[in-house]
């Protein structure tokens, strides 16, 4: 007999953060171009930093699939390094149909002003010349 005053079992956070750990490494070495079967590759910062807020956003990229490979290594990188915001996710062959693509870089806070403008000179720095919104979540 079912008893509907039990309360369901809480989520396995231990299965949920080693799912979440092997699509980190799953994503750790492939290019958006490569990838079909999920639509977007995503990394995260490997330093000590500032956590996301409920008020995240994210610098949006509009990119080509002819470019965002390149691209797509080198905010890798600057991510996994800490020079841009906590994590970032790239538009696979999946996720977007025709030749446009997309990368999200995360600023933790959407309030904290001088974290945003950081980012956003950090992926100029990095050679981002393209068009660069800024999405509130």
């Amino acid at each position: 007999m079912n008893d509907s005053s039990q309360k369901p079992a809480p989520p396995n956070l231990d299965l949920i953060q080693l799912v979440q750990a092997a699509r980190l490494a799953y994503d750790a070495d492939v290019l958006p171009s490569q990838v079909n079967g999920v639509y977007w590759l995503e990394v995260k910062r490997e330093t000590p930093g500032p956590g996301p807020t409920s008020r995240a956003g994210a610098w949006v990229i509009e990119t080509t699939a002819g470019e965002v490979d390149a691209l797509w290594v080198l905010v890798r990188a600057a991510t996994r390094d800490g020079r841009l915001g906590y994590k970032a996710k790239a538009a696979t062959a999946a996720r977007a149909g025709g030749g446009q693509r997309e990368i999200h870089v995360a600023a933790y806070d959407t309030e904290d002003s001088a974290d945003v403008e950081r980012v956003r000179m950090a992926l100029v720095a990095l050679g981002v010349t393209g068009p660069l919104r800024y999405d509130r979540s």
